[in-house]
């Protein structure tokens, strides 16, 4: 198992760089092919009074710098996967919808992997709302790019979050080929409970060994929260371990789409210290 196609999705130029190498690092060492998507949204105007009318002036110019981001962003990876020598091919989606867009996640969804920057924590961009999308609509796994991360890297250490969940277990496969290129992986959980095919002290054991299988070379630790948030004990963890790269599920106890980003999901989101590839 490899990955054949990647998706970046540059949404600001302030992290198309970013994010274009470190889908175009992927790609080199898989032969994959590239596609960078953009959503350019057309700026929206709203009269707040009858006499109170917008000038069409200014809405030209908002138009225009919006056009010149997307010329940006595109002229940064069209550089970048060219100097690099790997296949691909770019797409500009225009439209209200923004990246909750049929052609945005249609691109996504026949992908392997979909590669953005995390969530900002002081800002919008790239929005919660794109990176909901993303996840939840595309059904595909996302690779984050977080803010720490000085550069592409070959995944040495890996630390998979652990629950036993369904998004877990699809994150774990679905990171497989990073899996392989990995010297040291851990399977870290926290706060384990018994589940119906294994206890508690045993957490992480059978997905271990399933992956032992594959060749790869895996280690297995279970701890307390002591009260801690869950996204603090992992994050903790990452830097203990100099961990490179983190697989984790997107998971919520909520059935409720708002308020799955809640939790560990929306923490880790924002506070990412090495790229994480999630699924849902």
């Amino acid at each position: 198992m490899t990955y054949k196609t990647i998706t970046a999705v540059l949404s600001v130029a302030e992290d198309a760089e970013k994010v274009t190498q470190h889908a175009l690092a992927i790609a080199e060492r898989h032969g994959a092919h590239l596609i960078g998507v953009h959503a350019e949204t057309p700026i929206v105007v709203t009269i707040a009074a009858p006499m109170e009318f917008p000038d069409p002036n200014a809405i030209m110019e908002q138009q225009a710098q919006a056009q010149a981001v997307s010329r940006t962003i595109q002229k940064t990876f069209r550089t970048l996967a060219q100097r690099a020598g790997v296949p691909h091919e770019w797409r500009l989606f225009t439209g209200s919808a923004g990246y909750s867009a049929s052609g945005v996640i249609d691109s996504a969804r026949a992908s392997d992997l979909v590669v953005a920057a995390q969530l900002d924590p002081t800002g919008d961009g790239p929005s919660r709302a794109d990176i909901e999308d993303l996840l939840y609509e595309s059904g595909r796994p996302l690779c984050l790019v977080s803010e720490a991360v000085a550069g592409p890297e070959t995944p040495e250490r890996v630390l998979v979050a652990w629950n036993g969940t369904r998004e877990s277990a699809r994150a774990v496969f679905d990171a497989l080929p990073l899996l392989k290129e990995a010297k040291e992986i851990e399977i870290f959980t926290v706060d384990a409970r018994d589940s119906a095919s294994e206890h508690a002290a045993f957490s992480g054991t059978e997905i271990a060994s399933a992956l032992t299988r594959h060749g790869l070379t895996v280690t297995v630790n279970s701890v307390s929260s002591g009260g801690d948030t869950v996204a603090h004990v992992i994050n903790r963890r990452v830097s203990q371990t100099g961990a490179n790269l983190l697989v984790m599920g997107a998971f919520s106890h909520s059935w409720l789409r708002h308020r799955l980003f809640g939790g560990v999901t929306s923490a880790m989101m924002k506070d990412l210290r090495v790229p994480a590839i999630m699924s849902r």
